[in-house]
């Protein structure tokens, strides 16, 4: 597996490549890949950390395991390249939005101007085998994306944690709420977001927090 990454990730990061879980996963995605079709490609492993810079992160918006369907997982949590049909997950977030803020509801589900401001789209598990869901959880990747979280948690202040179920919500466990603003609802997928996802008002409250830290709002 080739690491690459953002230098400005590489430094946080870089004990963990040098630890034997790593090795183990590497070899693993690496096996993976060469058996048959996973996701993302894997020049897009590592693109939640391209794309958004540790020291530009403003939210971390979590998800659990990329799309495992071809065309869909691109390395950033709920996006899929634009062209491609919105999943029903993204289709509720949309919706969400839409309902607080009044934006009109995007035709694309492409999350790249997102990740640009500054919003890190991280999946706990950052591989999936073609067509089976959680096929490549508890290889590594959980405990990799832990530390870059509770790097952002510890080393930096002010940033908006979105954490959505209970899977998510774990991670609240080590971050400080003193030093950063999480929030915690259900899922937005179909099956659970009657439950508390409509309505938890997520996208006006963390826009609210960084400006009242002196940090540009979020164009959702």
């Amino acid at each position: 597996m080739n690491v690459r990454i953002n230098e400005s990730w590489r430094k946080h990061l870089e004990s963990e490549f040098a630890k034997p879980y790593f090795a183990e996963l590497a070899a693993f995605v690496r096996s993976e890949y060469a058996s048959g079709p996973c996701y993302p490609p894997g020049s897009k492993i590592f693109n939640a950390f391209d794309s958004t810079p540790f020291d530009h992160v403003k939210v971390v918006i979590l998800g659990q395991d990329p799309y495992h369907e071809p065309g869909q997982a691109m390395g950033l949590s709920f996006s899929v390249p634009n062209g491609v049909a919105i999943p029903p997950s993204l289709k509720n977030i949309y919706e969400e939005i839409h309902n607080e803020l009044g934006t009109p509801i995007p035709l694309s589900g492409d999350l790249t101007r997102w990740a640009q401001q500054g919003v890190l789209l991280l999946n706990a598990t950052l591989t999936v085998r073609h067509g089976i869901a959680g096929s490549h959880q508890r290889r590594g990747w959980e405990t990799f994306t832990d530390a870059a979280i509770r790097a952002l948690a510890t080393e930096r202040e002010h940033l908006v944690f979105m954490l959505w179920g209970s899977y998510a919500g774990q991670k609240a466990s080590f971050i400080n709420p003193e030093m950063h603003l999480v929030l915690r609802s259900a899922h937005p997928s179909p099956l659970s977001a009657f439950r508390g996802f409509f309505g938890n008002h997520h996208f006006q409250l963390c826009n609210d927090y960084l400006a009242a830290h002196g940090k540009s709002k979020i164009e959702w």
